[in-house]
């Protein structure tokens, strides 16, 4: 009797698992049970092969492997180099002990060599919190291996430098931490002419972690503005990085060589995508491109011709910041937290309101349908962006540089982290304040707050809506370092709430004025113009 560690994963979670080994002589066998797939199952086959080619014949032998916890099932090629030491260790041919407090990873081929697994990342994660001092993995997940400090690393690249390790004979060299890569080149926004409206609401959503929703024209430059979000974002923190680069890892679309990930991801699914591709699915469960996209940016464009139900399904996720997958045989969560940038067209023709646009008001009206009130309702910042006069592309005048925008997002979300450091929040970003949190660091003025009261009841907002306005107000006072929300904040955050219907419904006349706002000035003096009106409001 021998007995090796491994693990099995079930969506982002591992799971320890003992491999117990039986071998004695008589009619050669190898039976293997413990609930596995078929991809277990298979791994007798690779496993005799490769003692095969290291030496040992089974033929003399019937080898019986249990794989426990047997209620747990058992997905994946990275049970053959535990079998295979665990079935040696039962031979007699390693000494005793030497396969304690050593988690083994890795799938063999059918000459021994041992060759990489998805999801080793977390694997690793888990043998360091359960305590084990050391694993063994295949040379191609090294890197990842490393990235984990406290818990020694050594690679292999077949199974007779393993059995040599563990005899005492020759030992494996340490995982090498690899060096960080480069976080990412984004385009830059200096290169965006124009849309002042649309930078700012850019550097807003950064700030914050605010969703954004642009409509426009074809030509208009929302996607131009999207691509470059990413690069105004702060960098990723170290935590940050390590749960990203576990989700790439089980997904596996972490580059080769690569431990840890320092670029924000930036994901932009084609709208023919399943249901599967986006939110993830399948058996074992794999990540979808909302959990790709955590920490990072989603960009989801011409979001009406996405599948309704695709588009219904995000809306949990938006809201609860981790997407929950359940199936039959298999139950998985995933985190979901991505900065969720949307664009659309106001119609299918993309030209609505001006003589090139031939659409009906009926095709206009199913086409708004196709994005509904509660998935709108989830999305702090609703802007729509004008055609670019040509004197904008022809002036020569360069945009502001992302550096520059960066450096005040970042001081903004240090502001949110230091709420976080005093113990007045729970979250880093105001998008994920709850009702609590909101009213302790982002309760307004006086002023504002009678002006909040007074759009919100000529706006329609809903509860959730209301709530995201004060949210948008708290992030516009941090980018100014203002500790108070102020009236001129609530009123530049009430413009991105002007239409609860897609970019095709029209606002309302006090929407429609808000979101004229272009510049910190004019944001003043609309601030103003309305803190007439509700008082107005408020008097009669």
């Amino acid at each position: 009797m021998a007995t090796a560690t491994t693990t099995t994963l079930l969506g982002m979670d591992a799971h320890l698992v003992r491999v117990e080994v039986e071998a004695f002589r008589g009619p050669g066998g190898f039976d293997l049970v413990g609930l596995p797939e078929a991809s277990v199952r298979e791994s007798r086959v690779r496993v005799r092969s490769a003692l095969f080619r290291a030496g040992v014949l089974l033929d003399e032998y019937r080898v019986v492997v249990n794989l426990s916890p047997g209620d747990v099932r058992k997905v994946g090629s990275a049970f053959d180099l535990a079998i295979a030491a665990a079935s040696m260790a039962a031979l007699g041919r390693l000494p005793p002990g030497s396969l304690d407090d050593t988690l083994l990873l890795g799938e063999l081929s059918l000459w021994g060599e041992l060759r990489g697994v998805p999801g080793a990342l977390p694997q690793v994660m888990l043998a360091r919190q359960r305590g084990l001092r050391r694993v063994i993995v295949p040379a191609d997940n090294g890197a990842e291996a490393a990235a984990i400090p406290g818990v020694e690393s050594l690679v292999a690249t077949e199974l007779a430098e393993v059995l040599a390790h563990l005899q005492g004979e020759r030992a494996l060299q340490r995982a090498e931490r690899a060096a960080a890569p480069a976080a990412g080149v984004f385009p830059d926004l200096l290169d965006v002419k124009g849309q002042g409206a649309a930078r700012r609401a850019l550097e807003i959503a950064a700030a914050g972690h605010h969703h954004l929703l642009l409509s426009g024209p074809p030509g208009g430059g929302k996607s131009m503005l999207a691509k470059r979000l990413p690069g105004v974002l702060p960098p990723l923190r170290e935590e940050e990085a390590l749960e990203v680069s576990a989700i790439h890892s089980v997904a596996g679309t972490l580059p080769a060589g690569v431990g840890l990930l320092q670029g924000r991801p930036f994901r932009s699914p084609h709208h023919s995508a399943s249901d599967a591709g986006i939110l993830g699915g399948g058996y074992p469960p794999r990540p979808g491109e909302l959990s790709l996209a955590h920490h990072g940016v989603l960009f989801l464009d011409e979001l009406p011709e996405f599948r309704r139900s695709t588009l219904e399904a995000l809306r949990q996720p938006l809201e609860d910041g981790q997407l929950v997958v359940a199936r039959a045989r298999a139950r998985a969560t995933f985190p979901a937290r991505p900065l969720l940038v949307a664009a659309s067209n106001p119609c299918p023709c993309g030209h609505a309101g001006t003589e090139r646009c031939g659409c009906t008001p009926e095709r206009v009206r199913q086409y708004a349908a196709r994005l509904s009130g509660p998935l709108l309702d989830r999305i702090d910042l609703h802007l729509r962006l004008p055609p670019v006069p040509l004197t904008a592309l022809q002036d020569g005048k360069p945009g502001e540089p992302s550096a520059a925008v960066r450096g005040r997002v970042t001081a903004a979300r240090e502001r949110q982290q230091r709420r976080v450091d005093a113990g007045k929040t729970r979250n880093n970003t105001n998008a994920a304040l709850s009702p609590g949190e909101l009213e302790e660091v982002a309760t307004p003025s006086p002023e504002g707050r009678r002006l909040l009261l007074a759009a919100a009841e000529r706006l329609g907002l809903s509860a959730r809506g209301y709530g995201k306005v004060l949210r948008v107000a708290r992030t516009i006072a941090d980018l100014a370092a203002e500790e108070r929300v102020e009236a001129h904040h609530v009123a530049e955050a009430l413009q991105y709430r002007g239409s609860e219907r897609s970019g095709a419904a029209q606002a309302r006349p006090e929407a429609a004025s808000i979101g004229k706002l272009s510049t910190q000035e004019s944001s003043t003096q609309e601030a103003n113009r309305l803190w007439t009106r509700a008082r107005g409001v408020e008097r009669s």
